[in-house]
């Protein structure tokens, strides 16, 4: 008799010293998100996978899994000939399809004839899908010490943020994980933002690191970062989070931010097609005059402009109505090197006073 495959619950998977995890779904399905660390060897295709879905539905389960078979069977071989020729006899793979069904069945099968220590993924995709949101989810249910770093369009939080972990602090960049800069005019165009999914797993994966009892510096965002929505369990818990303000004078964030956003500068025609979100949230008169600087590539006009007449406000508007009242102010004569490594050290300076006071009393 064939003895079942072993299979471990996604609870597991660091557990256990697995040579490779293999995702055997089609390569769209693998696009959309996978395991960390996962590589692709679909069983099937997409387009494949699309013709058997028809003549299930269209002709006969029994059709569809005659036919599939004979593509599953094709797809196994190629990839034992041009993936696994060489593994070794200790080699140990986890595989996983959607559900754990015939497609991780299927390769784990010929595997495990081979001789090959093979285990599935029990409940497959899905069931590690349920595992990523139920503890994310406890995660944000426990709470944390987080601190919101907060400030105004150009105020340098991504900078300071990153020194801080520089520094040794507990840091999760959120734009970073989300490829984003955050605002209508956040795109950066040498990045794809992750799926929804994907953003959920990257951040279970950061927040697994982290100790939730020491402090952890998060960026003040709203609730969506470009096309992606932050976990309501965080969201929850950095709108009830101490606020450090960075105060930096109107003219530096200008200059800061035709710095970072030279790609901007360099394609005044795509510049003008991001304005589009926030046509319909100002006066035309407004967005005309942002038009005219853009033609005559007056950029820093421009650039001064849009945070006075609309980043600025938004700003003030959303950090009133989000955040608590800020406990410590930051200011700050510039965004150079200098400047946020002395903020940084002060913050790391002011959560010790924090600390120290919290035990006296």
């Amino acid at each position: 008799m064939t003895r079942p495959l072993p299979s471990i619950h996604p609870e597991e998977i660091d557990d256990i010293n697995f040579d490779e995890i293999i995702d055997v779904r089609s390569a769209g399905e693998f696009a959309e998100d996978f395991i960390s660390g996962a590589i692709n060897l679909p069983v099937l295709d997409d387009s494949q996978r699309s013709e058997v879905g028809e003549i299930y539905k269209q002709i006969s389960p029994f059709d569809a899994r005659r036919m599939g078979a004979g593509l599953v069977s094709a797809n196994i071989a190629a990839h034992l000939t041009n993936h696994f020729h060489s593994k070794p006899k200790s080699y140990m793979p986890l595989i996983y399809c959607w559900r754990g069904g015939q497609r991780s069945i299927s390769l784990a099968t010929v595997l495990s004839a081979v001789g090959w220590k093979v285990h599935l993924l029990s409940g497959g995709y899905g069931a590690y899908r349920k595992y990523v949101s139920s503890t994310l989810g406890a995660i944000m249910e426990k709470g944390g010490h987080f601190r919101v770093i907060a400030g105004l369009t150009g105020t340098g939080k991504t900078l300071l943020l990153k020194r801080l972990s520089e520094m040794g602090q507990q840091v999760v960049d959120l734009e970073g994980l989300a490829c984003h800069r955050g605002s209508a005019l956040g795109h950066d165009p040498l990045y794809q933002q992750p799926t929804q999914k994907r953003f959920e797993n990257i951040l279970l994966e950061r927040f697994a690191k982290l100790d939730l009892c020491k402090p952890i510096y998060l960026e003040s965002e709203s609730s969506r970062i470009g096309d992606l929505q932050i976990h309501n369990g965080l969201w929850a818990q950095m709108k009830n989070a101490p606020v450090i303000e960075l105060d930096v004078p109107l003219d530096v964030r200008a200059d800061y931010l035709l710095q970072c956003y030279s790609h901007f500068t360099d394609d005044p025609v795509c510049l003008l097609e991001r304005l589009a979100p926030i046509r319909n949230l100002r006066p035309a008169e407004l967005i005309n005059k942002w038009e005219e600087y853009i033609n005559k590539g007056d950029f820093e006009a421009f650039v001064r402009s849009i945070l006075q007449q609309h980043y600025d406000p938004a700003y003030a508007k959303s950090r009133k109505k989000t955040f608590t009242a800020p406990f410590a102010t930051m200011k700050m004569d510039g965004v150079s090197a200098d400047v946020i490594d002395s903020t940084a050290r002060g913050i790391v300076e002011l959560e010790r006073r924090l600390t120290e006071d919290s035990i006296k009393s």
